[in-house]
């Protein structure tokens, strides 16, 4: 009996300290959409409640995404969100008086959702759709990641322990998964690398099933391809990763 209920407390610790490893979020949820012909924009993120430094990290890499999404004129410095909103709003309007019979309402909404945790990765996913006229819109993912332990968001490079081994090794994987012959130029099946050379995506994120290695539209081949996504298992990358996952 004594053996069953030391089992329970040992049970109840592990359970409570892996509790304890995961950060608090809140949902942040903004409707910015100002009147009927106002440009809608909605935006629902993560927030990290802790007061610690990986906290402010996540938090202030998620508003700096979205604000180089909204800003629509580089050369006005925005530095928080509702900037970046009116900045966007603005752009509608002096367009609108320019062509106002041709000028349909924009439109931007972006998703933020924690793709992965554990006690020293996280990864937050944001998705983003914008219109601003046009035949359609454009959607596109990006992945954020961050280092628990050092309280910083981590560069895409910093995820492996050779970035060239491991662009060699998801090459020989991305080949096998669009069947395009490994002797071959990358781009004889009419993918549109630079160069006609392999190169990883600029988005690349850790999620339950593996690395995620995502093009998004126009980066290596055409909008009506959409996304090209390359998932990696963790069996496969292990030897790649700069440091253990856990």
């Amino acid at each position: 009996m004594r053996t069953q209920v030391t089992y329970i407390i040992l049970l109840l610790a592990l359970v409570g300290c892996q509790k304890e490893n995961k950060l608090t979020f809140e949902t942040l949820s903004l409707d910015e959409t100002r009147c009927s012909e106002c440009p809608s924009v909605e935006i629902n993120i993560p927030k990290a409640l802790e007061n610690s430094k990986i906290a402010t990290s996540i938090n202030t890499a998620i508003d700096e995404e979205i604000i180089e999404t909204l800003n629509y004129d580089d050369e006005i410095e925005t530095s928080n969100i509702k900037d970046a909103v009116e900045s966007f709003s603005n752009g509608y309007w002096e367009l609108k008086k320019l062509y106002p019979e041709e000028t349909t309402n924009w439109e931007a909404k972006i998703e933020g959702t924690i793709s992965y945790e554990d006690p020293d990765f996280l990864t937050i996913e944001l998705n983003s759709y914008i219109f601003t006229g046009g035949a359609h819109g454009y959607s596109s993912q990006h992945f954020l990641n961050f280092d628990k332990n050092k309280g910083k968001e981590l560069e895409n490079w910093e995820i492996f322990k050779d970035r060239q081994d491991f662009e060699k090794f998801a090459e020989q994987k991305f080949r096998d998964q669009e069947h395009i012959p490994q002797e071959g130029p990358i781009n004889s099946t009419g993918f549109m690398f630079e160069s006609d050379m392999f190169y990883l995506p600029e988005n690349i994120g850790f999620t339950k099933d593996g690395i995620k290695l995502l093009y998004n539209p126009y980066e290596v081949a055409s909008y009506a391809d959409g996304p090209i996504v390359l998932t990696l298992p963790y069996k496969d990358v292990k030897p790649y990763l700069a440091k253990k996952k856990s």
